[in-house]
């Protein structure tokens, strides 16, 4: 086939009409607009950071209960109870660092409720 197999080898035509005959521009979704500190969204910043403290309580829970798994499967299986305790350590290593990213994220939350407080003058 010209081209290339199943027409990959071609370049898609992308005229003032776009690819398929709308017209928009591309770069359109990526603009960044320059911010001053009194128009940042300290409610949505509040929200972002809470989010994420959730995220990593959930993965302090996810690697807990992973962890405790392997503690059992090193006492019901002796021929592999070293590869569970490698596995249960690397996992109950991993909660901590999930559970020091949520604190992170928690004083990230305070500190973004603080700054909204300090600009608002409250």
């Amino acid at each position: 086939r010209p081209g290339g197999v199943g027409g990959f080898g071609k370049s898609a035509d992308y005229s003032d009409d776009g690819p398929r005959g709308s017209r928009h521009n591309e770069t359109a979704a990526y603009v960044v607009t320059a911010t001053h500190e009194s128009e940042i969204d300290y409610k949505k910043e509040e929200k972002h950071h809470k989010n994420l403290e959730h995220l990593g309580e959930g993965g302090v829970a996810a690697a807990g209960v992973f962890a405790l798994n392997e503690k059992h499967r090193e006492r019901k299986d002796p021929e592999q109870a070293h590869r569970h305790k490698i596995e249960e350590e690397v996992a109950a290593a991993a909660a901590v660092g999930s559970g020091g990213f949520a604190f992170h994220e928690h004083h990230e939350k305070k500190e973004t409720k603080e700054e909204e407080k300090d600009s608002h003058g409250k």
